[in-house]
């Protein structure tokens, strides 16, 4: 098998040799076989005697500052084993100096079962749709409940005001993304620098993108089996992922990104979102959650950010879906816009 044929930069031989030296009890590399979703880093299932395995690299190119960290992704899923956090079991971590492509990756065990793209959840039914939203919800809090000193990772983030930070890093990164920046969003980040609220000390493990499709449920229950796409993890603030997942209540249920709104929610068994808020303070003992729509203005800003540096590896050719990445680079005005909206009606 040539190495265009599995697109990894490296030939099926080549990969199949380091393996077996580097991953114990692995043997005989078989198919290699990429996913066809997601954007961030290129995903291959890899079948071999020994068993099935995935294996998640670096894309080629020119990258990011920071970005494509599958280092950090393999870190944190193996710092979760034996918490209350389901995660795939974690076999090796190539960084670019050993690795035969020169670029990082890790292979970890692969893990059966289903992950769901529409967040309506048209393939179960509503007992299930009720029980799957609050597995989400049970999941998300016990992330935030982790003893980061305990699991190794007090150091997997800087301190300090957690929002501060996250506001540059995602400034400089869409502004690196795009020749000519959004009136929106250069408004938004005025906005979001204006309103930041001070620091309340809170500091959990944050997942960083906490989303029904990035968590893999069990074949046939509603119990989740492994939560994956750690890249943009670190320590930060609870909320953040809280306001994250809850954007998808905004989205229109339609399109690539589909979301929630539109949808008689309490008909099919799915929470309304400030039904989801309160659970997930009550299970980790909050009060009411104060400065919402700053978090949701938030949330919408990253993920615009993100999607202009998706849109941005398109036009370089280094996506790894391009159709995918030019559709999700056109969703940016239209964030910026529901943004907008959440500034306007401050809800």
């Amino acid at each position: 098998m040539e190495e265009a044929a599995i697109g990894l930069g490296m030939s099926h031989d080549a990969l199949g040799a380091y393996l077996e030296d580097a991953v114990a009890g692995f043997a005989a590399l078989g198919a290699v076989t990429k996913f066809g979703t997601g954007q961030s880093n290129p995903t291959y299932k890899l079948e071999a005697e020994s068993g099935t395995y995935v294996l998640r690299s670096k894309p080629p190119g020119k990258l990011l500052p920071s970005a494509h960290a599958v280092d950090r992704e393999y870190r944190v899923m193996k710092a979760l084993v034996g918490t209350d956090v389901p995660v795939p079991e974690m076999l090796h971590v190539a960084d670019e100096a050993v690795s035969p492509s020169g670029r990082a990756f890790f292979v970890m065990r692969f893990l059966p079962g289903r992950i769901f793209w529409d967040p309506a959840l048209p393939e179960v039914g509503q007992a299930d749709r009720t029980a799957i939203y609050d597995a989400m919800n049970a999941a998300l809090a016990a992330l935030h409940d982790v003893d980061v000193g305990a699991v190794g990772l007090s150091d997997y983030g800087k301190p300090g005001n957690y929002f501060a930070r996250q506001l540059d890093r995602w400034s400089k990164q869409y502004l690196a993304s795009v020749d000519t920046p959004d009136p929106m969003m250069v408004a938004i980040m005025d906005w979001l620098a204006a309103e930041m609220p001070a620091d309340d000390g809170q500091v959990a493990l944050v997942h960083g993108d906490w989303r029904l499709d990035n968590i893999m449920f069990a074949p046939e229950d509603p119990v989740i089996a492994g939560v994956l796409d750690w890249e943009l993890s670190t320590l930060g603030h609870p909320m953040a992922d809280l306001a994250y997942q809850c954007m998808q209540w905004r989205l229109p249920n339609q399109g690539d990104m589909r979301g929630l709104a539109g949808i008689d929610r309490a008909a099919l068994g799915i929470p309304s979102e400030a039904d989801y808020v309160a659970d997930y303070a009550r299970r980790r003992g909050l009060g009411d959650v104060k400065d919402w729509p700053f978090y949701l203005v938030f949330a919408f800003f990253r993920l615009a950010s993100i999607l202009a540096g998706v849109a941005a590896r398109a036009a370089a050719g280094n996506a790894s879906n391009p159709e995918m990445a030019r559709k999700y680079g056109a969703a940016v005005p239209a964030l910026a816009a529901m943004a907008t909206g959440v500034i306007r009606e401050g809800r």
